[in-house]
């Protein structure tokens, strides 16, 4: 077995080990690597990945979440134990702490499309609509957001939806059925189903951060 953690997963792409395999990496770095390593399968949003004999970890202190994940693939109680010792909690995603505006200004169609986007959260999304706001065909779209943020347009649209629904569940005392009604969601339900796809959390877990 062969692992590596944030910039080091670099290291195991260059030397061809990943091809074909799926990985992780630090999150603010996937443009450059989903570019560099076209033929790695990669998914910045999970804090670890397996894939065969590899397994890559993301960002920073990631390395702490790969040494436990190690570890508890022989003994699940002393991985347990462990992390109490550490005061270290489970994170299986990156996704609850990625910083998409680092991202998305690195394309300037990209950004065109989240400048777009914020300014129709309440509203349907429509791919003809914000490749004619951007100035670009569906297509072209579509591939620039692939290869900058690894996801559609579409993805990305209801990405923008849960930022901002955490934002008010975390700085506003309106109901969870008003909260995704200013983000564009029929009820409640929804958006709590969205919110534990997305980010794996619930909403008294996110009231509780603020």
């Amino acid at each position: 077995m062969m692992a590596a953690a944030c910039i080091g997963t670099f290291v195991m792409a260059e030397s061809g080990l990943l091809d074909h395999q799926r990985a992780t990496t630090t999150w603010w770095l996937a443009p450059l690597f989903r570019n560099r390593y076209p033929n790695v399968l990669l998914d910045e949003s999970n804090m670890i990945v397996q894939s065969g004999r590899f397994v890559t970890a993301g960002a920073a202190l990631s390395h702490m979440d790969l040494a436990l994940w190690l570890v508890r693939s022989i003994s699940p109680q002393l991985a347990f134990l462990t992390a109490k010792y550490l005061i270290v909690d489970s994170r299986s995603s990156q996704s609850a702490y990625a910083l998409t505006d680092h991202l998305v200004h690195s394309d300037p169609i990209v950004q065109q499309f989240e400048a777009w986007a914020r300014g129709r959260l309440t509203k349907g999304f429509s791919l003809e609509a914000a490749a004619t706001a951007v100035g670009s065909s569906k297509r072209t779209l579509a591939r620039r957001m692939q290869s900058v943020l690894g996801k559609s347009p579409l993805s990305y649209f209801q990405d923008l939806r849960v930022q901002r629904a955490m934002y008010l569940l975390k700085t506003d005392s309106a109901s969870v059925d008003e909260v995704a009604a200013q983000v564009g969601y029929a009820d409640g339900a929804t958006l709590r189903a969205l919110l534990r796809r997305r980010v794996e959390l619930g909403v008294k877990e996110i009231r509780r951060t603020q």
